[in-house]
């Protein structure tokens, strides 16, 4: 399957070597399905700690195959520059949806989902039962 109609995946962390990190991570563990277009947007502009409107608008754009774009956030304030983007209603792309997920566990079960050509609810279903995953 090509990745043309694949839900792509938005990474919003306050720091931008979380957001690769985490990135990098969803896709290794998707194993060797389609690539699924996955983008980190952390940080600022200069490098330094918090939230880029700017960087989350250019990663949405950068994942948008036209399935659909599920972004994953990790604190307060990237959740709020995030609903601001959507408020705004030209900022991001048609079908772009704010995934309420815990961050790690939500992105590796979006990527995995995403690859198996699920559309944007299936998506953003299976990294909100991320919060279901007990640890002990």
């Amino acid at each position: 399957m090509s990745d043309e109609r694949l839900v792509g995946i938005v990474l919003v962390s306050h720091s931008a070597e979380v957001a690769a990190s985490v990135a990098a991570l969803a896709k290794g563990l998707a194993g060797g399905g389609p690539e699924v277009p996955v983008a980190p947007a952390g940080g600022t502009e200069s490098g330094g700690l918090g939230t880029s409107a700017e960087l989350i608008a250019a990663a949405a754009a950068s994942v948008d195959r036209g399935a659909g774009v599920a972004v994953l956030t990790d604190l307060g304030s990237a959740v709020l520059t995030v609903k601001a983007l959507l408020a705004e209603g030209d900022e991001l792309p048609e079908q772009t949806r704010l995934v309420d997920a815990p961050f790690v566990e939500g992105a590796v079960a979006a990527v995995v989902t995403a690859a198996t050509g699920a559309d944007l609810a299936a998506v953003e279903s299976a990294a909100a039962e991320a919060y279901t995953y007990r640890k002990v």
